[in-house]
């Protein structure tokens, strides 16, 4: 199996900046209270929430679940700081050494040590050597990616990403084959879907988009928060269409399936780096929806798990500009 890559890399997502209400993203209307629907935010994952240190090799991949929760330090370590009390799959890369994966128990706290075994296999260090040159030159990463298949027959990995970077180069024909073959060599790989959906969605087919990350969810049994997050773009999108055609009931409509499907993927990414975008987007849904104190709790709930990001200082502007719109709306009678 294949892992997740970066969601705002995969889906070109924009970083918000300056100012709450920069940009157009302020809207009046009617705010929708309800100390329930904010409570239900928080209500289970935090209880159940635990935080692990992952010790390693510097410099390496850490991977749970699929998500990529970025890289060791020099020292080797990398704190997750949210995880679910269940079983995960922790699988770790690092350039020079064999993958290695293993459970992660719902017991597992504190720090893990996780030891490393130096490969020879040609067709891993060449993924390796392809991964590297993804940074800076997407074909030469390509050939890469094709050299790692032939020495290893079957490498699915190497063609995820090979699909990948050949849709990025906007060789959406080379990108199809690729993800075509993979599926011959192994059908039903939940994210050979949601690689295929993002191609259809690039290409200007959202319908079919739709219906290919659907296909990933159901492949990955529930599971499969790039899936999640491309339909949440997608409906946010179609939304934001509908609203510029003064079709109010379609953006309504629109907006919460979007809400409906960044929420599950924001759970499913937990404290990945991934989270920090879903959690802008998610709170830009809600107060579209003028669901203000349901953007605040969930801007709170960032500030809680990563607090000591760069965009820490601009959440917390959201929050202070949300609430000062509530304070300053008249309320219905």
């Amino acid at each position: 199996m294949a892992y997740i890559s970066s969601i705002r890399q995969i889906f070109g997502v924009p970083q918000r900046q300056g100012t709450h209400f920069g940009g157009g993203f302020m809207r009046f209307g009617s705010i929708i209270t309800g100390a329930l629907l904010v409570l239900a935010l928080n209500i289970g994952v935090a209880a159940q929430a635990r935080s692990i240190t992952i010790k390693t090799e510097a410099n390496a991949q850490v991977f749970i679940d699929g998500v990529s929760y970025g890289r060791t330090g020099e020292d080797g370590t990398l704190k997750i700081r949210k995880l679910s009390a269940e079983t995960h799959t922790l699988k770790l890369r690092c350039d020079g050494f064999k993958e290695k994966v293993q459970r992660l128990p719902p017991t597992a706290k504190g720090e893990v040590t996780v030891p490393l075994v130096i490969t020879k296999d040609k067709a891993e260090l060449k993924f390796q050597e392809a991964g590297r040159l993804a940074q800076i030159d997407r074909e030469k990463a390509i050939a890469a990616y094709a050299e790692a298949i032939k020495l290893r027959a079957g490498f699915v990995d190497a063609y995820i990403e090979m699909a990948r970077l050949q849709n990025d180069n906007a060789d959406v024909l080379a990108a199809q084959k690729t993800i075509a073959a993979v599926r011959r060599l192994r059908p039903g790989i939940a994210e050979v879907s949601a690689v295929e959906a993002r191609i259809l969605k690039d290409g200007g087919y959202p319908e079919k988009a739709i219906a290919a990350f659907k296909r990933a969810i159901a492949e990955g049994k529930g599971f499969q928060p790039e899936a999640y997050t491309g339909l949440g773009l997608l409906y946010k999108e179609k939304a934001e269409t509908a609203g510029s055609e003064g079709d109010l009931d379609a953006e309504k409509a629109n907006y919460d399936e979007s809400a409906k499907y960044l929420k599950v993927a924001l759970k499913q990414l937990g404290s990945a780096p991934d989270a920090i975008v879903l959690y802008q987007l998610l709170g830009l849904v809600y107060e579209r929806r003028h669901e203000y104190p349901q953007a605040i709790a969930l801007y709170k709930e960032f500030l809680d798990i990563f607090p000591d990001t760069p965009e820490a200082t601009s959440v917390r502007s959201f929050i202070v500009q949300l609430e000062k719109q509530i304070a300053e709306t008249p309320k219905a009678q």
